[in-house]
């Protein structure tokens, strides 16, 4: 059985995601809006990327800044968005809602969830601002589709979560442990040789694979050279 990790890169376009693929990602995180920590793209630029690469795509379901589904309104629209995206193709997603008290809003997720037809989901870095992870974890087991958690550990980043996640990576299989722990928030590449020996199989990468920072376009070589620490 193949070692190999799996290694998910942020793509913005489709410029950003064949960089990605020739570099070596295994899976793309579609979103728009960086600024706001990722928000849904739209339906045609999901389109143009699917179109530019051959590498699993997941699409980000999120329709503002914080972990809030929002309104009654906010929520069908994003429900809307999700059938749109599904009906142009997508098969994978990434969303997660946290209510007011930082316990997971497990109706709104449910909601969302029912749009996607079975689809695997990641519940993305909500989960580093829950108010009880272990709680957050059983409440969601259950969920449909759920097949990875997204998370630095820590709401401050993988520095600062280094312990949270080689605990969290111990417990696979336990329940509220069976979906895949991808590490991703402030991930380094002096990062990756603890949280291997820990058992983490799966990283997630935004601004590193951009030299320029954000401004600038995913780097095939930045992504080779995590793909390459990860081989």
């Amino acid at each position: 059985m193949s070692n190999r990790a799996v290694l998910e890169v942020i793509a913005l376009d489709a410029e950003d995601a064949v960089a990605a693929q020739a570099g070596g990602a295994d899976r793309l995180e579609l979103v728009s809006d960086i600024a706001a920590d990722g928000l849904t793209p739209a339906r045609e630029v999901f389109a143009r990327i699917r179109a530019a690469v051959d590498i699993p795509l997941r699409v980000m379901l999120r329709a503002a800044d914080g972990f809030s589904a929002g309104s009654a309104e906010d929520l069908e629209r994003l429900g809307a968005q999700a059938r749109a995206l599904r009906a142009e193709g997508a098969g994978e997603f990434v969303l997660g809602f946290l209510n007011p008290d930082g316990s997971p809003d497990v109706a709104a997720v449910e909601a969302v969830v029912a749009e996607l037809d079975g689809c695997p989901w990641t519940f993305h870095r909500a989960i580093d601002r829950a108010a009880d992870r272990e709680q957050a974890r059983k409440a969601l087991a259950d969920v449909a589709g759920l097949d990875t958690y997204l998370t630095a550990g820590s709401a401050d980043g993988v520095d600062d979560g280094l312990a949270v996640l080689a605990a969290e990576a111990g417990r696979s299989g336990e329940p509220g442990y069976g979906a895949r722990l991808m590490v991703g928030g402030g991930l380094r590449l002096e990062h990756l040789e603890g949280l291997r020996a820990a058992g983490v199989d799966a990283f997630h990468i935004g601004g590193a694979a951009r030299p320029d920072g954000w401004g600038g376009p995913v780097s095939p070589a930045a992504v080779e050279a995590w793909r390459t620490a990860l081989a």
